[in-house]
Formats: C-alpha cells, structure tokens, sequence
C-alpha cells in the first residue's frame, strides 16, 4: 500500500490550521473590542482599530459583525448578558439562607464580572448613554433588566422564606445594586470618587456590605 502523500498532508495540515483560525477569530475579535471599547469608549474606539488589535484585516471583522453597534452589542452578549440563564439556574438550585445568597451573588458577580475588563462596561455605558440612545436601549434590555429581575426574585425568596422583611419590589433591588455600583466606579475611577489613600479591598467591602444591608433587611 502507497505511503501518504507528504504534500497531502502539508496541504490537510494548512487547511486544518486556518479552519481553527477562522473559528477563533470571533473570540479574538470580541475580546480585542472588550479591551478597547473598555479603554477608549465606545465613540472612541475605531473598527480598524479592533481588526488591527485582533490581527485581521477590516473586511474580516464585518465578516462576523455587520456595525461597530452589532460587534459592541456582541461583546456585551459575551461577557455579561449571556450569563444570566446560567445565573437563573445558580438561583433556582441555591439551597442556602438569604444572607448566604446575596453574599454567594455579589461575590461570584465581582469574580466574575467585576474583576475583569467587562466591569468597564456599565462605566462606559454611564458615560456614553445619552449619545447613543440604541444602544442605551440594548443595555436596558439586555443587562439593566433581566439583572434588576434576578436581584427581585432573590429578595422575594428571602420574604418567603421569613428571612428578609418586605420591601418595595422597585426599589428594593437598588439597596444591593448601589454598594456593587460604587465598586465598579472606585475601581474604573482610580479611587477618584472616595479617599484615594485608601486601598479599597474588594472582598472586605463587600462583606461590609453584606453585613449592613442585613441590619437592614432581616426581620428581627
């Protein structure tokens, strides 16, 4: 039996290449956006610039995105939006009390979201909102939303289980959401919005936190 052709397998082992490549390019692609939109802002950041930072050329990006408003929306998807079926199901099996809960919630959120460059998201967000009123929309939807209805039905959890007095159903998720928020802002902002001789802990404060929101929110 012939032996295989060198030059075959060369050719095989070249077109296997570019196949995973070509399957990677939208992860690159994503995170280059992440990187840059995180650090220029979304008006800021240039499609070239993503393509050249993710080593493709422009017309291979608008390959996989067809705007730089799809390629933001995407990145979004990505590293935030896109979490919350896994999250609803984290919720749906927790069989921990309500303190244990939120502390597991805004823990795993900080690691996994708040820690990483997609924390820079929501600043942008703040920040560019009123010039882009789509995609102000998107984020409603995509994030604000569905993220504001996980924190409810944690609370309403807490209510039914005798563990957490009621509260307004509205405004109730701001009490948790507010602390994560200022988090978000200290560590984007350089310390710019508190003392900036204080080296914020992450963990120490959201266990502070944690600890004065349940004076709160525990029935006696």
């Amino acid at each position: 039996m012939p032996s295989p052709c060198p030059i075959s397998n060369l050719v095989s082992s070249v077109r296997a290449k570019r196949e995973r490549r070509k399957q990677a390019r939208p992860g690159e692609l994503l995170a280059a956006a992440l990187e840059l939109f995180v650090e220029k802002g979304f008006a800021g950041t240039r499609v070239e610039e993503v393509a050249q930072h993710a080593g493709v050329s422009k017309g291979t990006l608008f390959l996989y995105f067809s705007s730089k408003e799809e390629l933001f929306k995407a990145v979004v998807r990505e590293n935030i939006s896109g979490r919350f079926a896994e999250w609803g199901e984290e919720l749906k099996t927790f069989e921990g009390t309500s303190k244990e809960l939120l502390s597991y919630c805004m823990t795993s959120w900080w690691e996994r979201v708040g820690a990483t460059k997609a924390s820079g998201i929501h600043k942008l967000m703040m920040s560019e909102a009123g010039n882009f009123p789509e995609l102000a929309e998107f984020f409603q939807q995509e994030v604000v939303q569905p993220g504001n209805a996980l924190i409810q039905r944690i609370l309403q959890r807490g209510v039914e289980r005798g563990e957490l007095r009621a509260l307004d159903p509205v405004y109730g998720v701001y009490s948790i959401l507010a602390p994560m928020i200022f988090l978000n802002l200290w560590q984007h902002g350089h310390g710019s919005c508190g003392d900036a001789r204080i080296q914020l802990d992450p963990q120490r404060y959201i266990a502070s936190q944690l600890q004065t929101l349940f004076h709160g929110l525990s029935l006696p």
